[in-house]
């Protein structure tokens, strides 16, 4: 190729020395004396291409290298031979065309690297040699360098970003094996970069794929300082808070140069988030080793879950002897096969037959742990090489995972300068005056349209930024059955993730089962998540208390006034209604009662039937007896009423009856005793008797005091029409499992006391009169028993009042009520049947000699007795309550029956008036 200069950069050779020699300075290697390392291997070629590789390790103390590095250095270096040696060989490839090389040394180091590169770009640099004389007067002659077309490499990230920098000043294409760092893919800066390996964006996206298949979602991050490591760790921190539900618990550097207080710092910092056990590490193998020593140390073997990044993929360098800890480890490489070819290439390799390898000594001396000879650096061992060894035989071979991408590095690089030959020289065998003039903007054109099937049979391209698929295998390293750990195949990432999960174990007693990685645990039913400000990840479980259910995993919701949360709080359901069974102990005492109250009300009734013409049934006031009858029968039934299921009909006959019994009863008694305190009263001014006191009379005003109790029924039907509703507030207790719907009658309590309120006033008024009467004679009325009666049935409904209002915020208010109204009534009738007819019918049936026909009385007689009563009523301290025993009628002594029958019932109605 002809000469490819950068603008502004023809330089003289002086110019060039101090350019050369400033750029030594700052990368740290101040020696002018050499333009490069003195080591490099250089293979003659018609186009040459330059190759940097980690050879040896970082050195320490201030030293650029460090010891050899089998597997990364020479595995990978002699796969570049090997790849030269198959295209040159390779009559389809660049035909008549001879590849050579220029390899360096690397040393693991980026600023060593880049001292190193220099050689690459001594050729594109035009030398002005005009002033410039040797001491005989003639012009010097220069050597020229050989011209590097492309190169290949670097292996760590930081050192390919180190070498890109310079080489795209001098139009270099560079295309890299194992560089992965995101920051590669930006083309704007690293426009002449390319990669067979896909970026660390890929890798990332497959960590992230692969936690979030595991349901983890805490983890932590540990970066070796560098461009891979911290690029890598910024890429999957980008794409974890892109992809959601992954949160960074520790995101932790190890520094250059580390030492073992760095690695311990960084696992006790790792302990601080105890719940977080996944950790994602992009680091390099020397960190990876630091990590899993100082975990040893601080013994905690079996805690962490490493994700590993392709630095750490299937080696088995980073965990030598720290097996046990890297147990369980989930790690990516690049998709990649073991190239049969190099294998026999490389186990064929001697100390005779691959001299031009100048590093090859060294690599015999490591891998065999022999002394070729006395000046060998090594003193580790006296044992002597003899050049018949042979590698996997007499020592462990296995072909490193890189050797694939530094083949097909090669070959992409072969491929472009293929196409770029048959465009620029159709015709022309060899390279043609027009491609020695083409520039490396030209090569990278075609770099970047190569297409071709690689090494391990997998497609190699590059996208516009330069960089390849992403293609990776999934490792666990797993001690499997047997008592040597090593490396499973568990899945693979090619745009997508294919994990299988049932092939994995892990470390500690449950191996099959996944561990957990989370900052908080999940939360139970029916508890919803309070985040944590800052952290997504991480919450406080509340339970949806109450009648709250739990709409999603963040908030919780009210149920419905007629729903309750079911038991695990997923969803409402319907409060369950009930009402007054009849089994209930609520309703059994009433029920009780309310039959022998009715037992008890029909033999009376039936008992006066039969003996209704009697003197005790006719002194009672039949027609007026039949009356309270009825109205103690209806208080009875009222019982039944009130306990039954409640519907339409149910809650109309409650509203009729449930006053109804008391005011027939009531009404009647008033009746009675208003017609007594009449008479008595009149008697005292006249002997007239008072008008309306006939049983036609007595009935008719009884009728009228319940017409007005029937009129207000029928006023309250016509605005509210009886009607069933459910009362989800009366049983809305604490524990929403408990809470019950009431199945009743739209009856409001107001509305009960209100329909009981016309006979709680006749009653009442009945009462007043029985006290304003309680002076009649006994001989002559019923007064007393009357009495006694109203004054038993107000304490029954003083004591109902405060129970029936009391309890209005029970959860048993239905039930208190409902039983407290309905013994009342029962208490209020049977106390009217035991005091006024139980007497009556005892004489019926047990005395009937004393249910005799009197003489009957003129009024006046019974208004002259009832004034004498009152005379002998002056001294109520020796007549308790004013009560007076009197004579006055049963005067007769030669009565045989007259100690007997003092006491006689006589009735108004056989006056003569």
């Amino acid at each position: 190729m002809a000469r490819l200069t950068s603008p502004g950069l023809n330089l003289n050779v002086c110019s060039l020395w101090r350019a050369l020699w400033l750029m030594r300075t700052v990368v740290g290697f101040a020696r002018p004396q050499e333009i490069y390392a003195p080591h490099s291997i250089r293979i003659e070629g018609q186009l040459t291409l330059g190759g940097l590789f980690p050879v040896h390790a970082r050195g320490a103390d201030g030293t650029p290298c460090g010891d050899i590095k089998k597997e990364n250095g020479i595995h990978r270096l002699e796969a570049m031979m090997y790849a030269l040696d198959q295209i040159n060989q390779d009559e389809q490839l660049l035909p008549n065309v001879t590849l050579g090389a220029r390899v360096l040394d690397t040393c693991s180091r980026d600023t060593y690297a880049l001292e190193q590169s220099l050689t690459f770009v001594q050729a594109l640099i035009t030398k002005d040699t005009s002033d410039v004389r040797c001491t005989n007067g003639e012009p010097p002659v220069f050597v020229k360098p050989e011209k590097v077309v492309g190169v290949i490499g670097a292996s760590a990230s930081s050192v390919s970003i180190m070498v890109a920098n310079i080489l795209r000043l001098f139009q270099i294409p560079q295309i890299s094996y194992a560089s992965t760092a995101p920051e590669l893919s930006d083309d704007r800066r690293y426009d002449f970069f390319s990669r067979v390996v896909p970026p660390d964006s890929f890798q990332a996206q497959a960590m992230v794929d692969i936690i979030r298949s595991l349901s983890w979602s805490y983890v932590s991050t540990i970066a070796s300082e560098g461009s891979y490591g911290e690029k890598g760790v910024e890429a999957f921190t980008q794409l974890s808070k892109e992809a959601g539900g992954i949160c960074i618990a520790q995101s932790l550097r190890i520094p250059h140069n580390s030492k073992l207080e760095d690695y311990d710092k960084a696992v006790q910092q790792l302990l601080e988030t105890q719940h977080s056990r996944a950790v994602v590490i992009f680091a390099s193998e020397e960190d990876i080793r630091g990590v899993l020593n100082a975990t040893k140390r601080a013994n905690q073997v079996g805690h962490f879950l490493w994700i590993g990044s392709d630095s750490w993929g299937a080696k088995g360098s980073p965990i030598h002897q720290l097996e046990e800890v890297a147990v369980g480890a989930i790690t990516i490489l690049p998709k990649r096969s073991s190239i049969k070819g190099f294998d026999e290439y490389f186990t064929g390799l001697t100390l005779e037959n691959n001299r031009r390898n100048v590093w090859f000594a060294e690599f015999w001396e490591e891998n065999f742990d022999c002394r070729l000879l006395s000046s060998s650096k090594r003193e580790d061992t006296s044992r002597k090489c003899t050049g018949q060894e042979r590698i996997g035989i007499d020592s462990r071979y296995e072909q490193e995972g890189k050797v694939q991408f530094v083949i097909d590095a090669v070959y992409a690089m072969a491929h472009a300068l293929h196409t770029m030959q048959r465009e620029l020289c159709p015709d022309y065998p060899g390279i043609c005056p027009d491609m020695e003039v083409a520039d490396g903007k030209a090569l990278l054109k075609y770099i970047r349209n190569a297409t071709f099937n690689g090494s391990a049979g997998t497609f190699v391209m590059f996208n516009k930024n330069g960089d390849a698929p992403g293609r990776y295998d999934l490792f666990q390293f797993q001690t499997t059955n047997s008592t040597n750990p090593e490396y499973k195949v568990v899945g693979q990432w090619v745009d997508s993730l294919q994990l299988r999960v049932e092939e994995l174990q892990w470390p500690g007693d449950s191996e099959d089962e996944v561990p957990v990685s989370v900052c908080s645990l999940p939360c139970k039913t029916g508890e919803r998540k309070k985040r944590v400000k800052g952290m997504p990840c991480c919450w406080h479980c509340e339970l949806c208390d109450g009648y709250q259910y739990q709409y999603d995993e963040t908030s919780c919701r009210l149920c419905a006034y007629n729903m309750r949360p079911n038991p695990n709080r997923t969803a409402c359901q319907p409060i369950p209604i009930v009402k007054l069974e009849w089994s209930s102990p609520w309703a059994v005492i009433p029920v009780f009662l309310a039959m022998l109250g009715i037992i008890a009300t029909i033999f009376v009734m039936a008992t006066f039937l039969r003996h209704n013409d009697t003197p005790i049934v006719r002194a009672s006031g039949r027609e007026l007896s039949y009356v309270l009858l009825t109205g103690i029968f209806l208080c009875y039934i009222i019982t039944f009423l009130m306990i039954g299921k409640p519907d339409a009909g149910v809650c109309a006959f409650r509203r009729i009856f449930l006053g109804l019994g008391m005011c027939i009863s009531y009404a009647a008694l008033l009746t009675k005793t208003n017609r007594i305190y009449r008479i008595f009263e009149q008697g005292k001014q006249t002997v007239t008797a008072p008008r309306f006191i006939s049983p036609t009379s007595q009935i008719a005003i009884t009728a009228s005091l319940i017409c007005v109790q029937l009129l207000g029924v029928l006023v309250w039907f016509a605005v509210d029409p009886p009607n069933t509703i459910v009362d989800y507030d009366e049983q809305k207790t604490v524990n929403p499992l408990l809470a019950r719907g009431i199945l009743k009658c739209d009856i409001t309590d107001l509305q009960i006391i209100c329909s009981l309120g016309y006979s709680i006033l006749l009653m009442v008024t009945c009462t007043v009169y029985a006290i304003k009467t309680r002076d009649v004679p006994e001989d002559f009325n019923e007064a007393k028993p009357i009495g006694f009666t109203m004054y038993t049935t107000c304490i029954v409904w003083l004591a109902f009042i405060p129970i029936f209002f009391g309890t209005a915020q029970s959860a048993e208010k239905l039930y208190i009520q409902t039983t407290t109204l309905t013994i009342s009534m029962n208490l209020s009738a049977s106390v009217a049947l035991g005091m006024l007819y139980m007497p009556k019918v005892y004489v019926i049936l047990f005395h009937p000699e004393l249910n005799v026909q009197k003489r009957k009385r003129s009024f006046k007689a019974v208004v002259t007795a009832a004034t004498m009563s009152s005379r002998l009523n002056t001294k109520p301290s020796e007549r308790p309550n004013g009560e007076a025993k009197t004579e006055l009628c049963e005067s007769q002594p030669a009565d045989p029956m007259s100690q007997a029958t003092k006491k006689t019932y006589v009735s108004y109605n056989n006056l003569r008036i």
